[in-house]
């Protein structure tokens, strides 16, 4: 059943504003996912606080050409949902693309971070990275190593003269 003029408007009015707000989107192909497949995907983009909306090409080319981004529905034959981050700006790449990898129906067709267009190559590069928290403990773990070996080592010295001692004693 098609929509009528104030459901469009409404749906216009949702995806603005979702526009507006995000940290970094995602265009995602959905055709051929089922129902439970989609509310699956989206529990999980909810858990990060984002949000997937299922849009046609038409209202979403409206919206992007009013916010002023690049996007063409000539280029795209399949349903199209919006993957948005609001707070997390690799979020919403890393669960799509992790989803994509379990379900192969799902395709990445590209996305916007920081207001400019990345395929869909580079939008899977983005989501292998490792995320902050894990860069973090990586640093954190490179810097300290020096520090533990030195301790090691002077510990180990230290034991070895104790052993001598007490070979001594005996």
């Amino acid at each position: 059943m098609p929509l009528n003029k104030a459901q469009k408007q409404k749906i216009l009015d949702d995806i603005k504003d979702k526009v507006a707000k995000q940290k970094a989107m995602v265009l995602v192909g959905i055709t051929g996912l089922k129902v439970k497949d989609i509310s699956e995907l989206r529990k999980k983009i909810r858990e990060t606080e984002g949000n997937l909306k299922v849009a046609k090409k038409t209202l979403i080319e409206k919206v992007f050409k009013e916010s002023k981004l690049d996007f063409d529905k000539k280029n795209y034959k399949e349903e199209i949902a919006l993957v948005f981050g609001f707070k997390d700006e690799m979020a919403p790449a890393k669960i799509v693309y992790q989803f994509s990898v379990m379900n192969d129906k799902l395709k990445i067709l590209g996305g916007f971070l920081e207001g400019q267009f990345k395929s869909a190559e580079e939008v899977k590069f983005l989501a292998q990275l490792p995320t902050k928290k894990e860069l973090l403990a990586q640093l954190v773990g490179s810097i300290s190593a020096p520090v533990s070996n030195l301790v090691y080592a002077l510990n180990y010295n230290i034991k070895g003269l104790v052993y001598l001692l007490s070979a001594i004693k005996k």
